[in-house]
């Protein structure tokens, strides 16, 4: 892996205190609705309205969502869009820190597993365990 792939993140609403508190932490590779930086996707912003914006920039959606990925106008969207995720699991339901916590630690997992997938559109799952691929749903 090339030392200079540095993948920018967009954790949605979903995953917003997430997304703060890594920005607090001095990152700059962590966009969020309502961000300066990304004026396109306001704070309030559909799935459907922040995809396509989210795609084209190349980002790596962060969410919580579990439905994201299963929903048939997502699909549609994450297919039309390449959109590339990270689900956030576990067997508990995690705060914003125990999130970052989880995010750290399996970074360096989470960035090879991203260049292995290339471009999108694909999931995977962060949880405990590590970074695994999951299915997208067939719209067939």
């Amino acid at each position: 892996m090339s030392a200079r792939f540095a993948p920018v993140y967009f954790t949605d609403e979903n995953a917003l205190g997430l997304g703060k508190l890594l920005r607090r932490s001095g990152r700059d590779d962590v966009l969020y609705p309502g961000h300066e930086d990304l004026p396109r996707v306001p704070l309030g912003a559909l799935d459907l309205e922040w995809m396509p914006v989210v795609g084209a920039l190349g980002l790596i959606v962060v969410t919580r969502d579990r439905r994201i990925r299963t929903r048939p106008a997502e699909m549609i969207a994450y297919r039309e869009h390449g959109i590339r995720s990270v689900w956030i699991g576990a067997k508990r339901d995690l705060g914003p820190h125990d999130q970052l916590e989880l995010f750290l630690r399996h970074e360096e997992r989470l960035r090879r597993e991203i260049v292995k997938l290339g471009p999108g559109p694909w999931a995977v799952a962060l949880a405990e365990a590590g970074v695994r691929p999951l299915p997208l749903r067939s719209l067939d």
